[in-house]
Protein backbone atom coordinates (compact mmCIF):
# COMPACT_ATOMS: atom_id res chain seq x y z
CA UNK A 1 0.00 0.00 0.00
CA UNK A 2 1.19 3.50 -0.81
CA UNK A 3 0.71 5.40 2.50
CA UNK A 4 -0.52 8.95 1.83
CA UNK A 5 -0.83 10.18 5.42
CA UNK A 6 0.09 8.88 8.86
CA UNK A 7 -1.56 10.09 12.06
CA UNK A 8 0.66 9.75 15.11
CA UNK A 9 -1.08 9.75 18.49
CA UNK A 10 0.59 8.77 21.75
CA UNK A 11 -1.17 7.48 24.85
CA UNK A 12 0.42 8.23 28.23
CA UNK A 13 -0.63 7.80 31.83
CA UNK A 14 -3.17 5.16 32.79
CA UNK A 15 -4.49 3.99 29.41
CA UNK A 16 -8.25 4.52 29.44
CA UNK A 17 -7.83 6.97 32.33
CA UNK A 18 -4.80 8.64 30.77
CA UNK A 19 -4.01 11.15 28.07
CA UNK A 20 -3.71 11.13 24.27
CA UNK A 21 -1.89 13.68 22.13
CA UNK A 22 -1.13 13.88 18.44
CA UNK A 23 2.34 14.67 17.17
CA UNK A 24 1.07 17.91 15.57
CA UNK A 25 -0.56 19.09 18.82
CA UNK A 26 -4.08 19.31 17.36
CA UNK A 27 -5.37 16.45 19.50
CA UNK A 28 -4.59 16.78 23.20
CA UNK A 29 -7.16 15.10 25.43
CA UNK A 30 -7.54 13.54 28.84
CA UNK A 31 -9.44 10.25 28.88
CA UNK A 32 -11.78 8.69 31.40
CA UNK A 33 -13.24 5.22 31.38
CA UNK A 34 -17.05 5.43 31.12
CA UNK A 35 -19.06 4.72 34.26
CA UNK A 36 -20.65 1.77 32.43
CA UNK A 37 -17.21 0.13 32.38
CA UNK A 38 -16.47 0.89 36.01
CA UNK A 39 -14.66 4.18 35.49
CA UNK A 40 -15.27 7.71 36.71
CA UNK A 41 -16.95 8.95 33.52
CA UNK A 42 -17.42 12.69 33.66
CA UNK A 43 -16.41 15.34 31.17
CA UNK A 44 -13.59 13.45 29.46
CA UNK A 45 -13.72 11.47 26.26
CA UNK A 46 -12.92 7.79 25.79
CA UNK A 47 -11.52 5.55 23.06
CA UNK A 48 -14.97 4.49 21.85
CA UNK A 49 -16.00 8.11 21.26
CA UNK A 50 -12.77 8.79 19.39
CA UNK A 51 -13.24 5.66 17.27
CA UNK A 52 -16.89 6.58 16.58
CA UNK A 53 -15.88 10.10 15.54
CA UNK A 54 -13.26 8.82 13.12
CA UNK A 55 -15.56 6.17 11.66
CA UNK A 56 -18.50 8.58 11.23
CA UNK A 57 -16.36 11.17 9.45
CA UNK A 58 -14.59 8.64 7.23
CA UNK A 59 -17.82 6.84 6.30
CA UNK A 60 -19.60 10.15 5.60
CA UNK A 61 -16.78 11.10 3.23
CA UNK A 62 -17.04 7.72 1.46
CA UNK A 63 -20.81 8.17 1.20
CA UNK A 64 -20.40 11.60 -0.38
CA UNK A 65 -17.84 10.21 -2.79
CA UNK A 66 -20.03 7.36 -4.06
CA UNK A 67 -23.04 9.69 -4.25
CA UNK A 68 -21.06 12.20 -6.30
CA UNK A 69 -19.99 9.43 -8.68
CA UNK A 70 -23.63 8.33 -9.01
CA UNK A 71 -24.76 11.94 -9.41
CA UNK A 72 -27.01 11.70 -6.35
CA UNK A 73 -27.64 14.45 -3.80
CA UNK A 74 -26.19 14.31 -0.30
CA UNK A 75 -27.82 17.56 0.79
CA UNK A 76 -28.65 17.36 4.49
CA UNK A 77 -26.77 14.09 4.90
CA UNK A 78 -25.40 12.95 8.26
CA UNK A 79 -23.75 9.84 9.66
CA UNK A 80 -23.81 8.81 13.32
CA UNK A 81 -21.54 6.00 14.45
CA UNK A 82 -22.64 4.20 17.59
CA UNK A 83 -19.56 2.35 18.82
CA UNK A 84 -20.29 -0.13 21.58
CA UNK A 85 -17.93 -2.19 23.67
CA UNK A 86 -18.86 -5.42 25.39
CA UNK A 87 -17.64 -8.78 26.62
CA UNK A 88 -17.22 -11.87 24.51
CA UNK A 89 -16.42 -13.81 27.68
CA UNK A 90 -14.66 -13.33 31.04
CA UNK A 91 -11.38 -12.16 29.50
CA UNK A 92 -12.12 -10.72 26.06
CA UNK A 93 -13.82 -7.52 25.00
CA UNK A 94 -15.01 -6.58 21.54
CA UNK A 95 -16.59 -3.73 19.63
CA UNK A 96 -19.77 -3.38 17.59
CA UNK A 97 -20.77 -0.41 15.45
CA UNK A 98 -24.09 0.81 14.11
CA UNK A 99 -23.88 3.44 11.39
CA UNK A 100 -27.03 5.56 11.22
CA UNK A 101 -27.21 7.35 7.88
CA UNK A 102 -29.48 10.22 6.91
CA UNK A 103 -29.89 10.98 3.21
CA UNK A 104 -33.07 13.07 3.23
CA UNK A 105 -32.79 14.17 -0.42
CA UNK A 106 -33.04 10.58 -1.70
CA UNK A 107 -35.65 7.86 -1.88
CA UNK A 108 -35.00 5.04 0.59
CA UNK A 109 -33.92 2.50 -2.06
CA UNK A 110 -31.41 4.97 -3.55
CA UNK A 111 -30.08 5.80 -0.10
CA UNK A 112 -29.68 2.13 0.86
CA UNK A 113 -27.76 1.43 -2.36
CA UNK A 114 -25.35 4.30 -1.66
CA UNK A 115 -24.92 3.17 1.95
CA UNK A 116 -23.93 -0.30 0.74
CA UNK A 117 -21.48 1.16 -1.79
CA UNK A 118 -19.94 3.47 0.83
CA UNK A 119 -19.48 0.52 3.18
CA UNK A 120 -17.49 -1.23 0.45
CA UNK A 121 -15.05 1.68 -0.06
CA UNK A 122 -14.74 3.30 3.40
CA UNK A 123 -11.25 2.65 4.85
CA UNK A 124 -12.68 2.14 8.35
CA UNK A 125 -15.25 -0.35 7.06
CA UNK A 126 -12.51 -2.19 5.19
CA UNK A 127 -10.29 -2.22 8.29
CA UNK A 128 -12.91 -3.71 10.60
CA UNK A 129 -14.67 -6.06 8.16
CA UNK A 130 -14.67 -9.56 9.62
CA UNK A 131 -13.50 -8.28 13.02
CA UNK A 132 -16.28 -5.98 14.23
CA UNK A 133 -20.00 -6.41 13.68
CA UNK A 134 -21.12 -3.32 11.70
CA UNK A 135 -24.74 -2.64 10.87
CA UNK A 136 -26.15 0.22 8.83
CA UNK A 137 -29.50 1.91 9.20
CA UNK A 138 -30.93 4.45 6.77
CA UNK A 139 -33.39 6.95 8.17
Amino acid sequence: MDILYTAIVTSTGEGRNGHVASSDGLLDLDLAMPKELGGPGGEKTNPEQLFAAGYAACYHNALKRVARQARKSTEGSAVSANAGIGRFDETRFGLAVELEVALPALERAEAEELVEQAHAVCPYSNAVRGNINVTTTVF
